[in-house]
């Protein structure tokens, strides 16, 4: 009996055999809740503030917004004055009826509803200070940058009960990008320090939720990788090749599920062949799903869609054929 969509990826995420390997993300619907239009910007190259007053530019063509943070518009130029100069959204204005009723639409013996959470702690963190600032802030004034993360982290429990009330998820994809395609933003004691305490309240409210907490950052987090399950997080998504991922698969000893593997970087390009392609997914497949809980895919939307395309249509027939040539014992 072929499997759903969603039989298919909680048998790789329970370590059961699927009928196919592939990326978990095939089997959600997303929602667009009134917090996440709130924030989002039209693709026109023009600076907009989102719901915290950060101001965010959407290029044309790009791949989404991106803060642009001066001296003069910084929400937070000071951080031990972050309570008189930051100005928390409320959520008592929004209207859940329009994205209630596409997630209560959703057939869920094939797919899972999932809730889009953008702009976790260290993302917020730096959205409202800039990125220097916010660098130097976590180095210099620990205290009031923890106290400003914590207001930040209340604000994100409530809006996951809400989206929990109003949409009933069975997946939350928080996503907080921690690093770069080098290293860590922050060294990892600091960021154990201020933001693992916080991120780890989170994972409780998502769970007590009954929500698969699925962490989004396409970098580099291989230091933090125990930390990560520690946390609670059930899945990390975004596991780019430049991790050491065979290491990280035999240190987390199967605690965390993984999604990404493919470097989409090195074959998102206009001379990119069919060929290389292939070879890049049938590397992906072939290197990291014997250890198992491991959904190959691009960490990151390309974003070439012939490319996206021919990724994707590779993986469905490999990830078959993969998983038939290796059962489960």
């Amino acid at each position: 009996m072929e499997m759903t969509p969603r039989e298919n990826m909680m048998a790789i995420l329970e370590g059961r055999q699927p009928e196919y390997y592939g990326d978990f993300q095939w089997a959600v619907k997303l929602m667009m809740d009134p917090v996440w239009k709130s924030d989002s910007m039209p693709k026109d190259g023009l600076e907009h503030k989102d719901s915290w007053g950060t101001v965010c530019v959407n290029p044309v063509g790009g791949a989404g917004k991106h803060p642009v943070i001066t001296p003069e518009n910084a929400v937070v130029t000071d951080i031990e004055k972050w309570r008189e100069q930051l100005v928390i959204p409320s959520l008592d204005d929004k209207d859940w009826s329009d994205a209630a009723a596409k997630a209560a639409a959703v057939d869920r013996s094939q797919y899972f509803v999932e809730y889009f959470c953008a702009q976790g702690l260290f993302e917020r963190s730096h959205f409202l200070m800039g990125m220097e600032e916010a660098f130097c802030a976590y180095l210099e004034e620990p205290e009031a940058m923890y106290e400003m993360l914590t207001a930040i982290a209340d604000y994100k429990k409530r809006l996951i009960k809400e989206a929990a009330f109003h949409l009933k998820p069975d997946v939350i994809f928080f996503q907080d990008d921690w690093g770069s395609k080098q290293n860590l933003f922050l060294p990892p004691d600091v960021w154990r320090e201020m933001i693992k305490p916080l991120q780890t309240e989170i994972a409780q409210v998502i769970h007590e939720c009954g929500m698969i907490y699925v962490h989004h950052a396409d970098c580099i987090c291989e230091p933090i990788v125990e930390d990560m399950a520690e946390i609670g997080i059930d899945i990390w998504q975004g596991v780019i090749p430049q991790n050491d991922i065979l290491s990280i698969q035999e240190r987390l000893g199967g605690r965390m599920a993984l999604i990404g593997g493919i470097d989409g970087p090195a074959i998102d390009d206009v001379d990119t062949t069919d060929a290389e392609i292939m070879a890049e997914v049938h590397r992906c497949v072939d290197t990291y799903c014997p250890a198992g809980r491991f959904f190959p895919g691009a960490p990151a939307h390309l974003l070439r869609d012939p490319n996206e395309h021919l990724v994707e249509a590779d993986l469905r027939v490999y990830g078959a054929q993969w998983a038939r040539e290796h059962p489960i014992r």
